[in-house]
């Protein structure tokens, strides 16, 4: 697909209804840290959370579609009020067509974030595909936003400001804060 024009891209995130994201090295950095006790460590960045938080607060939903399964990916969700909240998927384009089933929402009205291979098929099925700064080699020709942040630093809060901007909402969850 390559790189598409940024008025095609905030064109595509201004009709955007729901935000579907990978984990490792999207909400993450990629690394995988194990206790000697055997359990995950996963490592969220703040900025990413309040970005969703954001997103969601003007009415845009948020999925989570994971290959891998841990307690610390399902804390995260319920903190941020993910309810589209899937773990252990191997097939993530049928997970996705499911979602999008489930809600009424066009494949074009949603944007997906990944960063590897695995995430190819949902990205193509996207109206709006992203990859992050630090994606595996070669993903950037495949979508339309590379962000330039990269996963697990901000990345996701890049993408929510981008359908918020897109979307003439970004000013007013500003000026929320502000009015404090």
């Amino acid at each position: 697909m390559g790189h598409v024009d940024r008025d095609i891209v905030l064109s595509r995130a201004a009709v955007v209804e729901l935000l579907v994201l990978d984990v490792d090295g999207v909400l993450t950095d990629g690394s995988i840290v194990y206790t000697s006790g055997g359990e995950q460590i996963l490592s969220f960045h703040v900025h990413d959370g309040l970005g969703i938080k954001l997103l969601q607060q003007q009415g845009v939903r948020v999925a989570i579609i994971s290959s891998r399964l841990g307690p610390a990916l399902e804390k995260r969700a319920e903190e941020l009020g993910i309810n589209l909240f899937y773990q252990g998927i191997h097939d993530k384009m049928a997970c996705f067509q499911d979602i999008l089933n489930d809600l009424s929402i066009p494949a074009e009205k949603a944007a997906a974030v990944g960063d590897d291979l695995v995430d190819l098929p949902v990205l193509r099925s996207a109206g709006l595909s992203v990859t992050v700064s630090n994606a595996a080699s070669g993903m950037s020709d495949y979508v339309d936003y590379v962000t330039s942040k990269p996963g697990g630093s901000g990345a996701v809060r890049e993408v929510c400001e981008l359908i918020l901007m897109a979307k003439q909402q970004w000013a007013g969850c500003v000026d929320k804060y502000l009015s404090f």
